[in-house]
């Protein structure tokens, strides 16, 4: 396989989350209730813990709910009810013969809280899930209060380059071997269609996509955007979707927007995971704030 430089350091970096988020451990951990939720065709997996106002909490690509993500799982649930869900395809929610899109997975995340009676609900989102949050505001505003969104874009070309770049050399062989193929095939109802599973996921990264600027504006839901200084987000993008919530203002003159916007310096895509005791307290204090005064 003829890897050009940063093709390699990419596929390796996609190896080395997979391995930091199917590798820890988690000790004196609360049981969660778990379950299989029928919406749009799918047995979608969900896991839920704590008790208090609700929060969806959305994986990124190729991720399910594994002890690392435990970790976030239990530290959001001492203050309010996460639940935890596993998308199409990932973990145990097997695939359909439908394609992986925002518009469909977010249009699952409203089908979940109609099956689990909860009216609205805030949304986490980490990578392909934290487009997914935003487009579940875009889709489905009346179920969602608030959203924060880790490294994701509204746009695919959001992403630099070289992320984009990256995806038409990915192949399912990549992966053989490694945690990320072990995992799946110990959690999913079909584990012999691991190279299908990589196959999905690289034509939902190779398709074009875009929410539209205005109809990100036009959210009520006030957003979190999380990202790291170098996170495959371009700058310019993350900046453009905060300005889009009411960012770029003296919040010294006039009232601050309800929306925030958080740069993490010397933080990657994948280390962004790593900075949890740095993201929680925030996404708490932004999900706890009460609307300002006008």
């Amino acid at each position: 396989m003829n890897w050009k430089p940063n093709m390699k350091t990419t596929a390796f970096f996609l190896s080395v989350v997979l391995t930091m988020l199917l590798s820890g451990e988690v000790l004196g951990q609360q049981k969660p209730t778990t379950g299989y939720a029928p919406v749009n065709g799918l047995k979608m997996y969900y896991e839920i813990q704590g008790s208090g106002e609700p929060v969806v909490l959305l994986h990124g690509a190729f991720m399910a709910i594994t002890d690392d993500w435990r970790v976030w799982i239990s530290e959001l649930s001492k203050t309010r009810k996460v639940i935890a869900v596993e998308m199409q395809g990932h973990g145990r929610t097997a695939d359909i013969n439908r394609d992986i899109t925002y518009e469909n997975l977010s249009d699952d995340v409203a089908g979940l809280l109609d099956y689990l009676k909860i009216p609205s609900a805030d949304i986490i989102g980490y990578s392909l899930g934290g487009g997914v949050a935003i487009e579940c505001a875009i889709r489905h505003p009346e179920k969602v209060r608030k959203v924060v969104s880790i490294s994701a874009s509204y746009a695919r070309d959001g992403w630099v380059k070289e992320a984009n770049d990256f995806w038409p050399t990915l192949t399912w062989e990549l992966f053989k071997g490694t945690p990320m193929e072990a995992e799946y095939k110990r959690l999913s109802p079909t584990p012999d269609k691991f190279p299908d599973f990589v196959n999905h996921i690289k034509a939902t990264a190779l398709k074009p996509y875009d929410f539209g600027a205005e109809k990100l504006k036009a959210t009520k839901a006030p957003m979190f955007f999380i990202h790291g200084d170098a996170d495959g987000v371009r700058l310019d993008h993350i900046t453009e979707m905060y300005r889009l919530k009411g960012g770029d203002l003296h919040g010294d003159m006039r009232p601050h927007p309800e929306s925030r916007l958080a740069i993490l310096p010397d933080t990657t895509h994948v280390t962004l995971m790593n900075r949890m005791t740095t993201i929680v307290p925030m996404i708490n204090d932004f999900l706890d704030a009460k609307p300002q005064k006008q």
